[in-house]
This record gives C-alpha cells, sequence and structure tokens, in this order.
C-alpha cells in the first residue's frame, strides 16, 4: 500500500510543541508492517528557523513539498495579526485545488482562512482567539465550542492538544479506527475524546491512581451502561451521601453525573459502531439508550451525524 504524503508547514518563531504534534501522531509507525505515512517538514524559507523556546531547527524543504502532499498541516502561526507570506498563501490554495486535504490546528485556522479556504465553512480556533477570528474573517462560520471541524477537504482544529485529537481523527479518516487507537495508545492519549467535544473537556479522565469508592462506583458504571442510573443510585453504591458524593464527583470530573454517563454511553456506542456489526437498535440497548431513536436524536447532537452514517465512515478501513 502507498504511503500518504504528508507536508506539515513550520515557521520563525514556531512554538515547539505545536510542531511536534503532527510530527508525534503522522511520524507513528505504532506497529504496522510498513510506515502509512511519509512525513515532510518544510517552510517558505528553508533553513534554519527559530523557536520561541529559543532553539533553531532545520527545515529541509520549501513549499514545494506541498505540491507533493497528500494532506497538508499549518500547525499554528505566530501572530494571528500577522498576514501569512503569499508564496504560503498560494501554495495552499493550489495543494486544496488538486485535492489535497488541508489541516490547520489552533491559529493555524488563520493561515486556512487568509487563503480563504474557509469561507462560507465551519471552522474552530483557539478560544482565546474565536471572537477575533470572527470578525477579522466574517464570511467563516466560527464554533468556538469543539476540539475540530472537519470539512470534508478542510479541518481546523482549537487550541494546543486539540490539535492531536484532529491530527488522530485524520488517521482514522485515512486508515481507520483501530489504526487511529493504536498510535493513541503509543501516544498515551485518548483516540477520541468526548465530552461533547467542548474544549473545556467536561468528561476528564479521572484520577484513577486513587482506589475510592467513588472511583470503583464510576468504574463498575462505566462497564454497566446498559443499566439506569443516577445520582441517588450511584451515591448509594459508593455508600455516601448524595450531597458528598456530588462534591466528589465533580472534583474528579468536573462536570454533572448526567453528562458524564451521556459521554461513557456514547464512546461505548461509537466503539461498538466501529468495530462490530452489531444491529443499532442492540448498540442503543448495550450503550445504555435504550431506544434506536434516543442513540440517534444524542449522536446527532454530539457528533452532528447519525450513527449508520458514523459506521460507514470508520469502520472497516
Amino acid at each position: 500500500m502507498a504511503m500518504t504524503r504528508v507536508a506539515v508547514v513550520a515557521f520563525d518563531r514556531i512554538r515547539p510543541f505545536h510542531l511536534s504534534v503532527p510530527c508525534a501522531v503522522f511520524d507513528e509507525p505504532a506497529g504496522a508492517p510498513a510506515p502509512p505515512f511519509e512525513l515532510r517538514v518544510c517552510a517558505a524559507a528553508p533553513g534554519e528557523l527559530r523557536t520561541r523556546a529559543g532553539f533553531g531547527i532545520a527545515a529541509r524543504h520549501g513549499l514545494r513539498a506541498l505540491a507533493w502532499a497528500d494532506i497538508v498541516v499549518v500547525p499554528s502561526w505566530r501572530d494571528p495579526d500577522e498576514t501569512p507570506p503569499r508564496p504560503l498563501l498560494a501554495a495552499l490554495r493550489r495543494a486544496h485545488a488538486r485535492g489535497a486535504l488541508v489541516v490547520g490546528l489552533c491559529v493555524g485556522a488563520y493561515v486556512l482562512a487568509e487563503a480563504g479556504l474557509l469561507d462560507d465553512r465551519r471552522a474552530t480556533t483557539h478560544w482565546r482567539w474565536a471572537e477575533h477570528f470572527a470578525r477579522r474573517y466574517p464570511r467563516v462560520r466560527v464554533d468556538p465550542g469543539v476540539l475540530y471541524v472537519d470539512e470534508g477537504d478542510v479541518l481546523t482544529s482549537a487550541g494546543t492538544a486539540a490539535g492531536i485529537d484532529c491530527c488522530l481523527h485524520v488517521v482514522r479518516r485515512c486508515l481507520g479506527a483501530e489504526a487511529a487507537s493504536r498510535i493513541a495508545r503509543m501516544l498515551v492519549v485518548p483516540p477520541h475524546r468526548q465530552g461533547g467535544q467542548a474544549q473545556y473537556i467536561e468528561q476528564p479522565v479521572l484520577a484513577a491512581a486513587r482506589d475510592t469508592p467513588l472511583t470503583r462506583t464510576l468504574d463498575w458504571a462505566a462497564r454497566h451502561l446498559d443499566a439506569a442510573h443516577s445520582l441517588d443510585s450511584l451515591a448509594a453504591r459508593a455508600a455516601m451521601s448524595r450531597r458528598s458524593f456530588t462534591r466528589h464527583f465533580r472534583r474528579h470530573t468536573g462536570t454533572t453525573v448526567g453528562r458524564w454517563l451521556l459521554g461513557q454511553r456514547l464512546a461505548l456506542a461509537q466503539r461498538l459502531l466501529e468495530t462490530t456489526g452489531l444491529p443499532v437498535a442492540r448498540i442503543a440497548e448495550r450503550a445504555g439508550f435504550g431506544t434506536p431513536l434516543s442513540l440517534r436524536q444524542h449522536f446527532a447532537t454530539a457528533f452532528g451525524t447519525t450513527p449508520a452514517s458514523y459506521r460507514r465512515e470508520f469502520r472497516g478501513r
């Protein structure tokens, strides 16, 4: 199988973490018999670039790499108020026009918007710059409450670590859910974060190192999502008062019992859609939604698609 070619655009004064995100995801073989991606870091002016951390990096490839790539990633931009260089914008337009997938991570969305690739499309960026972005690019429909936006041939992500989520999503599109999960395990990150994909994740990972009645109760609930659960039933199982359980639950998860349960059920439904041939009705039962209609309604609200469409997109690649 031919490798998918990925070009990552570096620039002077880049933050090292922003550059490392796509490099870490697309350069990780994760046990595959052959590397699935061929990665090149390029720049408008090849040579040594300064980083915000005080050290330099060398970019051996110029913008011709964008004509070579199947996927082009702009991992950020040094200043939202600075117009990117014209050669970079032109190269992005040409890459997009010939069918390359173009990805803007964090404030890299500014570069895609400046190139005109986000006009009349939905997009996101770092929450700190969302209002500024919307004022500067009024033709873009900005959604500041998601981790990433997939518009088919153009993707954008929210700030910093959300770039990992977006890049893993690209891997899922290219290679399927299992490949994305293998890479996520190697990077020690979730393969697909939940919480309505809000930038402030409403379902952070529990502090698993602490073995407490609360964590044991939530671990049990996550393994029995087909049963009915409530704040009172979970508090009783943890042998805690309703008030104490609520206080400890929010401290550990940052959200409410109802939202946590919904996130767990959606995550289980996704896994079953990706990895099994179970009918949607059976998945709705196992994930605790009860009926296919309830599953479809929650799925549409959280992901903007149907369970059947999600299965066609992510299963069996």
